[in-house]
Formats: C-alpha cells, sequence, structure tokens
C-alpha cells in the first residue's frame, strides 16, 4: 500500500521501513517516526473522530499536545482511550478506532510496568527546541549538571517541522551537532519523549517518560512502559515554545480545517502534505512561510486572506511568485462541506475598534466561496506557559502579540524562547543562552560565551492583528455555529450566554461553559475564550487575564502516578504467622485492613451460618480459640510514658500495678471514640497497648503526632511491635483445662491468676505472656508468644484441646460473641460521632483527671442532648429475620412520603447459637429511654417490627467469664 499524500525530499521519517496499523477497521500503512495523526493524513484521512456533544465528524488540528478533537481509542496491543492520535507514535500493529468523544476502559489488567526515577541538576531544561537546545549547550559547557526534557523521540523542537537554515545549513544539522557534544557530556542526561506535567515548591518538576509506548508488542517485557521523573532542580528554564492559535469562525470545526503551523510541520518532519487545494486564513506573517513551503512541494494554495488592510510586501511578492492570491482586509466567515471542508467563504471585513478592546463588531462584504479540501488558520501565536505560571510566575498581556508572556518569575525559574513571547529563531538561540548564563549566574557559576549559528535573515516583520472571532452572517443568534472548545462542543454562544448571565469572571465562564477542561487544558481555546469573554464584556483581556494553569499539564495514566506501587505493593497483604495452618484447614478469609484473618472454618457440607453457629457453640460450652495476631499493638517507653496515656485515654493507666490490664478508649478532640483496646503494665516506666486491627497504624501516628508536635518535652519511645506477637485467645469453659495442660508451671486458677491480670509463663515449652482477658464474655486467656514460635504453639494447644473438641474459630463468630455481651467495635458500631457515653461506656471516662483529649467536648451542649444516638440491643420480632447491617430505623409501621424521618441505623446484626434467634445492635436517638418500645425496620418494601431492648443479651451479669 501506498501513503498518496506523502512527498518525497521531506521529513525525518524511516522511508525504507514499512509499519501496517489498522484505524476504524481499514488497513493502512506508515513508517517509523509517523504518528497516528501524520499517517491517516499520508493516507488521505481527515475525519478522525466525532464530536461529544453533537456528533459532528471531526479531524486533526494540530499536530502535537495541543490537539483538542482528534482522540482515538487504541485497541491493541493494549486497550487505552483518549488519546491524541497527534501525539501515539505508529509502531506495527497497532488497532486504533476514532472516539466521538468518551472512550472504553480495558476490561483485562493492564501487565505492564510503570516505575518512578529520581533526578537532581543544577539545571533543568524543558524543551529540545532551539532555546532549550542552545540553552543546554551553555549550561553544559559551563560544567553544571544538566536535565535535558523533551517530549518529542528526537531534539530539535520546531526545527523538525520548517525548512529554517543556520550557517548556511539546514537548522537540523546543527541540532545533530549540539546533541553529538552534550551526549559527550557525562553530567548532562537527555530525556526524549518526556513531558514536563508539573512544576512544585523546592525546584520540583514531574515529568512523565514513555519509554516503549511507541514500540507496541514489540516491547520488551523488562522495560517498564512509562516512568515519572521526579526531578530536583536548582534552576529551571522553561523553552516550551507556542502553541498557533485558531479564529472562531462558523463551522470552523470541520475535518480539513487545521492550523498552518502544523500543516507546514506535517510537511517537512513526517513528509506529509494535508491536503492538495487549501485556503490560507491569517492575522499574521507566520502563515506565510508555511504557505510557501507547501507550495513549493507541490500544495496548490488557493487564495490567502489576511484580515490585515495590508499584507508585507515581501510576503505578498513571494505568493505573486508561485501564483498565489492575496487577499487583504478578509476573513474567512465560514465552511461547508459534510465529511470534510469542500470551500471556505470569504469576504471582505472592515472592523470597528471600540476602546478598550479589539472588537469583533464590523461589517462584512460579499461573500465569495473558494473551493478547496484544507483550510490553513493562523490567529497568532500563544506562549506554553502552564509550567511557568504553575511554579506561580505572573503573566501580562502582550497586545502586540494578542497572548499572555511571562512577567516575573518566582525564585529559580525562567523562560526562553518563544515561551517567552519571542518569535524568530535568532532571538530564541539568543534567548537560550541567555537564560543558561542567568541560571548560571544564580548558582554563582560562569559559563563561557558560546558561538550561536547565525539564522537566515529575515524581512522584518509586520504587526499582526489581534482577531478573537469572525462575525457570523448567518441568521439567528451570533455564535452558534462558532466553536471555541472543539474537545468540549462549546460554542461562542455559550460564551455569550454565560457573560449574559452575568459571569464576569473567565474562571466562572470555563466552569460554566467547560472551555478548557478537556486533555488539551485550553491551549488552543483558553486565549481565545478570555478574548472573546472581554469583548462581549467591554473590558481589557489584560484587565481579566486568563484561567489558572493547574497540574498535570499534559493528561497522566493513574498507572504511571502510581508506579510499582500497585498490587501488593500498594497495599501490601498482611498474613500473620499461623496462616498456613488456616489454610490447611480450609479456612475462608476476610480482609480486615492489610490483614487476611480466618473468617470462618467450614467443614464438608456446611454453610457459613452453620459454620459460625458451631464454632460459636463451642466457645460457649466448651473450648476454642482464635488467631488475634493481627490486633494492634504500641510499646510505649520511657519515664512519662504513664503521663501520655493519661492524656489519651480517656481513663487513667498511670496508675495501673505492675502485672494488671486496663480497658481504655481514645477519643479524638470532639470528644469521639477513636479507638479502644486494652492497656498492659509490663513494668514502672513499660506499658504494652493493643488496638483494633485496622486502627493500628491511625492509632500510632496520633499517638506520635500528640508526642512530637504538643507535648516533645515527654520522655517516651513509642514502638509498633504488631507483628513481633502471635496471640493466640483460648476461650470457652474448659480453657483453663487446656492451659494448664500445656503451661504446667502456670497457676491458671481465679485466685492466682485474676480477671484482667497477666503473666510471664512457659506454654509448649516457649517463653510467653498470658493476658487473663476476654472478648467473648467467657473464661478466656490470651497467649502471645513471639511470631516465629506461633505456629508451635498453636498446634499444641490443637493437641492439648482434642479431648476437649477445642474448635478454631474466625472472625465472624468472634463478632457474634463480642456483639451478645455487647462489646463495640470501634468503625462498625460507631461512626466517628459516638461519644463513649453514646456507647453506654460513661465508666471508662474518668472523673479524677484534670484532663485528656476529649474532656472538654464532652461538656458541650451538643454532646449532652437526651435525643443522641445511643446503642441499644434490637430483637425482630420474626426471630429468624436478619436485619441488614446499615438499616434505617424508623418509628411508624408503615412508610411514610418522603423525606422518611430516621431514627437510628442497625450497626450490627447476626444469628445467635446461645440466643437461638437472631439480634442486633443499633445506634438509636434517645435509645435508652426507647427500651422496650417496637421500632421499624424498612425491608423489602416491608416493615419488620424490632423491640428495642438493653445492648447486653448474654450473661448479662457476667458471670461466665471466671469460668
Amino acid at each position: 500500500m501506498t501513503n498518496p499524500f506523502r512527498v518525497r525530499g521531506h521529513g525525518h521519517i524511516d522511508r525504507g521501513t514499512p509499519l501496517s496499523f489498522t484505524f476504524d477497521g481499514t488497513r493502512y500503512t506508515g513508517h517509523p517516526g509517523d504518528t497516528l495523526a501524520s499517517a491517516l493524513l499520508a493516507n488521505g484521512l481527515h475525519r478522525v473522530a466525532g464530536s461529544i456533544k453533537y456528533g459532528r465528524p471531526r479531524g486533526v488540528l494540530a499536530v502535537g499536545a495541543e490537539e483538542p478533537s482528534a482522540l482515538v481509542q487504541i485497541e491493541a496491543p493494549f486497550p487505552e482511550p483518549m488519546l491524541t492520535a497527534t501525539t501515539v507514535e505508529l509502531y506495527e500493529g497497532l488497532v486504533a478506532r476514532g472516539l466521538s468523544g468518551q472512550g472504553r476502559l480495558s476490561s483485562r489488567p493492564d501487565t505492564a510496568r510503570y516505575d518512578t526515577m529520581h533526578a537532581h541538576c543544577d539545571v533543568l531544561v524543558v524543551g529540545a527546541g532551539p532555546a532549550g537546545l542552545a540553552a543546554t549547550l551553555a549550561a553544559a559547557r559551563a560544567g553544571a549538571r544538566v536535565v535535558l526534557v523533551d517530549e518529542l523521540p528526537q531534539p530539535g523542537g520546531s526545527l523538525l517541522g520548517s525548512q529554517e537554515l543556520l550557517d548556511g545549513a539546514p537548522a537540523t544539522a546543527w541540532v545533530s551537532e549540539v546533541v553529538a557534544e552534550i551526549d559527550a557530556c557525562a553530567d548532562v542526561r537527555v530525556l526524549q519523549r518526556t513531558t514536563a506535567f508539573g512544576c512544585y515548591d523546592d525546584g520540583l518538576v514531574l515529568a512523565l517518560e514513555k519509554r516503549t509506548d511507541h514500540l507496541g508488542a514489540a516491547a520488551p517485557a523488562h522495560l517498564s512502559r512509562q516512568r515519572i521523573w521526579r526531578i530536583r532542580a536548582r534552576q529551571i528554564v522553561f523553552a516550551t515554545g507556542a502553541y498557533e492559535r485558531p479564529v472562531a469562525f462558523d463551522d470552523n470545526d470541520r475535518p480539513g480545517v487545521m492550523l498552518a503551523g502544523s500543516a507546514r510541520t506535517y510537511l517537512n518532519r513526517f513528509g506529509v502534505l494535508s491536503g492538495q487545494r487549501a485556503v490560507v486564513f491569517t492575522t499574521n506573517d507566520s502563515a506565510y512561510p508555511a504557505a510557501l513551503e507547501l507550495a513549493d512541494a507541490g500544495m496548490r494554495i488557493a487564495a490567502v486572506t489576511d484580515a490585515r488592510e495590508e499584507v508585507p510586501a515581501h510576503w505578498r511578492a513571494a505568493c505573486d511568485e508561485r501564483g498565489i492570491e492575496v487577499r487583504a482586509g478578509h476573513v474567512v466567515t465560514g465552511t461547508s462541506g459534510i465529511e470534510r471542508v469542500s470551500r471556505a467563504h470569504v469576504a471582505a471585513f472592515r472592523r470597528t475598534e471600540v476602546p478598550p478592546a479589539p472588537s469583533t463588531r464590523g461589517s462584512l462584504g460579499d461573500r465569495q466561496g473558494i473551493d478547496c479540501d484544507l483550510l490553513l488558520v493562523s490567529g497568532g501565536w500563544n506562549p506554553a506557559v502552564a509550567l511557568f505560571s504553575q511554579a506561580r510566575g505572573t503573566l501580562r498581556y502582550d497586545a502586540g502579540i494578542g497572548a499572555f508572556v511571562p512577567a516575573q518569575a518566582k525564585g529559580r525559574v525562567r523562560t526562553a524562547g518563544a515561551a517567552s513571547g519571542t518569535f524568530t529563531l535568532a532571538g530564541c538561540l539568543a534567548d537560550g543562552a541567555d537564560a543558561a548564563w542567568q541560571a548560571l549566574s544564580a548558582l554563582g557559576r560562569t559559563g563561557p560565551m558560546i558561538a550561536l549559528p547565525a539564522a537566515a535573515p529575515l524581512p522584518d516583520a509586520a504587526p499582526g492583528r489581534v482577531l478573537w472571532r469572525v462575525p457570523s452572517p448567518q441568521d439567528g443568534p451570533d455564535g452558534s455555529h462558532q466553536f471555541v472548545d472543539l474537545q468540549r462542543d462549546a460554542l461562542v454562544a455559550d460564551v455569550l450566554r454565560a457573560t449574559g448571565a452575568g459571569l464576569r469572571s473567565v474562571e466562572h465562564v470555563k466552569r460554566y461553559t467547560t472551555i478548557g477542561t478537556a486533555h488539551d487544558q485550553g491551549r488552543t481555546s483558553g486565549v481565545m475564550a478570555s478574548g472573546i469573554v472581554a469583548e462581549a464584556l467591554g473590558v481589557d483581556v489584560a484587565e481579566l487575564g486568563t484561567t489558572r494553569f493547574r497540574p498535570p499539564a499534559v493528561p497522566v495514566a493513574f498507572a504511571a502516578l502510581a508506579g510499582r506501587n500497585r498490587g501488593e505493593l500498594f497495599d501490601p497483604v498482611r498474613v500473620t504467622a499461623l496462616h498456613p495452618w488456616h489454610v490447611e484447614q480450609g479456612a475462608l478469609f476476610e480482609d480486615v485492613g492489610q490483614w487476611k484473618r480466618p473468617w470462618y472454618y467450614p467443614q464438608a457440607g456446611e454453610s457459613m451460618d452453620e459454620a459460625v453457629l458451631r464454632e460459636c457453640r463451642a466457645a460457649r460450652t466448651g473450648v476454642a480459640m482464635m488467631d488475634g495476631s493481627t490486633l494492634g499493638k504500641i510499646n510505649v517507653q520511657g519515664p512519662d510514658a504513664g503521663v501520655l496515656l493519661d492524656r489519651l485515654y480517656t481513663n487513667m493507666m498511670s496508675t495501673l500495678k505492675v502485672g494488671r490490664v486496663r480497658y481504655g478508649v481514645m477519643c479524638g478532640v470532639d470528644g469521639m471514640a477513636l479507638d479502644d483496646g486494652t492497656v498492659i503494665r509490663v513494668a514502672e516506666q513499660e506499658f504494652l497497648l493493643t488496638t483494633t486491627t485496622g486502627n493500628a497504624a491511625r492509632v500510632l501516628e496520633w499517638m506520635e503526632e500528640w508526642l512530637q508536635t504538643e507535648w516533645p518535652g515527654l520522655r517516651v519511645h513509642l514502638t509498633s511491635v504488631t507483628e513481633h506477637w502471635a496471640t493466640i485467645p483460648l476461650v470457652g469453659p474448659r480453657s483453663r483445662d487446656v492451659l494448664a495442660l500445656v503451661a504446667p508451671g502456670l497457676d491458671v486458677g481465679n485466685d492466682a491468676f485474676p480477671f484482667m491480670s497477666w503473666r510471664d509463663a512457659t506454654v509448649a515449652g516457649i517463653p510467653a505472656r498470658v493476658c487473663r482477658i476476654s472478648f467473648s464474655g467467657e473464661l478466656a486467656y490470651e497467649i502471645n508468644v513471639p511470631a516465629w514460635d506461633g505456629i508451635t504453639v498453636w498446634k499444641t494447644l490443637c493437641a492439648a484441646g482434642g479431648p476437649f473438641g477445642i474448635t478454631p474459630y474466625g472472625t465472624e463468630t468472634m463478632h457474634v460473641l463480642r456483639a451478645e455481651k455487647a462489646y463495640p467495635i470501634i468503625g462498625q458500631d460507631t461512626d466517628g460521632t459516638v461519644t463513649p457515653q453514646d456507647l453506654g461506656m460513661s465508666w471508662v471516662v474518668s472523673k479524677k483527671k484534670p484532663d485528656f483529649l476529649g474532656k472538654r467536648s464532652f461538656s458541650r451542649e451538643e454532646n449532652r442532648r437526651s435525643d443522641r444516638k445511643q446503642l441499644v440491643g434490637l430483637l425482630p420480632a420474626d426471630e429468624q429475620v436478619l436485619l441488614p447491617e446499615g438499616a434505617q430505623i424508623i418509628a411508624t409501621s408503615s412508610i411514610p412520603a418522603p423525606p422518611v424521618p430516621m431514627l437510628g441505623h442497625v450497626t450490627s446484626s447476626y444469628r445467635s447459637d446461645a440466643l437461638q434467634r437472631t439480634f442486633a445492635l443499633a445506634l438509636v436517638r434517645s435509645g435508652t429511654r426507647r427500651i422496650g418500645e417496637t421500632l421499624y425496620v424498612p425491608l423489602d418494601g416491608r416493615t419488620v417490627p424490632v423491640t428495642v431492648t438493653e445492648p447486653v443479651l448474654f450473661d448479662k451479669e457476667g458471670a461466665r467469664r471466671d469460668g
């Protein structure tokens, strides 16, 4: 297959290697060095996508990241949506299709790797065009550490898309010389295919390197697909170039409408003519070199329409030599065509200036249609200032070019070349070298002057005319056919509607119209929108300003930002020392925090309910044990350890005696329960506290925050020891018998070993710390041994408990047992708005301590209201109905019309073997005063009556804990 629009003698592609690709189901060919956009244009295909709102055909407008409408979905080798055809490098086997605004995420996992690298340098240069290369060369010759970041596959920037000469030779020859020199410098790192997308404080710049995207299925598996570079630079030079600005006119969104500079680049970088017969519409000089080079390559230029009243004589003469008609004082008022432009409508335009801003108001002459398949537009150039602005640089409006340019930089940042509003090649080279010398001077260094090549002399530039849009000749609302943001399908009429509604800020208009919120971040639409808003309001665009630039400046995949922090590397799966045994026994697991905890142990043919009831029965009537190793454990040591704990817990901890255990609750400063657990006093200056599994890290961070920022004078050290210990609760009436068999030297009687105490002992031949505590209400012992000895002790307990029918139980059974005793779980029976008093635990709040976190909040009027939600029990009238957790509670048997007044919600709900029925815990307004009342829970279109009870539903006297 051939490329009918490929031109010989132009471009930087590998013509000797064909690449096959598929677009919208049709096979085409291209070459290495092509983008998908250039390959499609080479094959004569202009329609690429459809617009999101109106479904209008859309084509290629630009050549790089500024492309607003040519969005595609890559299907092979891996599905990826919402990519611009102008930035997708062509590779063998690429399969893509055009989009109508929205893409489709892949249904299969992305197997590619992503990573992150850090780099430090003296000078970071962003952009490898003429200014960026000059800056890099100057800094490199001074011996500075330099990082050069550029988004293209090869350096050169705008020089790749033009026929500029330096020292009488093609400018690309100079590029090759500079690249060879800087490649030989050990302290210079060049990152191609790398886009800087964020600039932050202290010289931090984030950049995305596409390492294997251009290789497709041939990408080596051992290489990461993309890499985030975190670059710390002492000085930064932004040589980011500029984006050509379109002009709004009727039907300016048709395929075949293209920026003039982009058509020039497609010719010189890719060897592609974007059409056969073109009309050029310009407001400035820059479109003339494009028209002349395209004409010399074989494109017929039907006419150049220049909005200026006078066309510079040298450009008119050059056009005359090629037989190109030039129409001064003319504009394009609209286009015709179905799938592509077939005619441009041209008219004379006499503009009326209305101070302080240029105005669209004026008169149009008679329209004339000019047949064409390509309409090239140039409304001027906008410096690429997004990164400069992110670095808190300020902008000023330059009325001469109709764009915002850098005004004042902050700290270590400077701009060069077109990014600072300099648009001549000689000026860009000088600007780049000067920016590097300024950066070196700021570092206290000096560098040798470098000889810059001489650019070909240019005729004096004539001033351009600022034109945001052309008056619409259509009947009806002005601007209803003129597009400002092609991706958002946002019209001039939308802007006028926003200003007509009273909006005066471009930020507000942006959000009203969505202009500038798409993937291109308003590169082609932002300044034009500001100009149209200023014109509509009759204010100076310099006063109005532009919208803020925020990172990322280009779309970045979440996978790239995550890097290697994916799956278990992002959220590690944590397992206890006993995990292999649980797996062997067929346990099913649930995720608690990052931990895999045994949920229940089903036997052959058992359902979950049957397994849990069996495990509960064993714990209440015989002996059972569970893996409690995931409980958070924090060692607290130091002379002021007791002082710290007294400030953090609601009850007193400093009075705890060595060898004893105390339950405690932590509250936030708002008085709401934060976490709970036990505190063991190990020695006079050492405590060991436990937390809930999911809150271990949060509690340690909370404690460290207060210790380090509010009470740094306290002599305390905190250490997480969660994974150091294997913890085995041994539960049930026969637990004492089993423990006695494996710990013969330990007196396990009530008198010698009372509740809420601990003893050092030898269990199964292993040194252990045994605590007499219970989260089930039964006689129970908590055996703690070093983690690596956990499996030995567990298996020994299994063997010793065999004659007693010892049964392992999981988290679901644990929840049932504790709920029968109304032991709350922070985070399940609380929601951040619950105090200890709401939980019926006023006894855990000390009345003796002068202060602790949350104490003052308990006296707030809000916290003392009688109608606060309080923890209660619920018994469904139908003893077999299991209430859904989270179900709402109402006062009436029928569901009233919305809004329905809710009294509370179910926090925990289970089937109980001990109660032989279902039950629930709930937070209910004025709950303790409602005990005995009947309330209702909406369920599947009906209501379930429930009786409100005291929360403790089993062994209210607590007689079972002593055996």
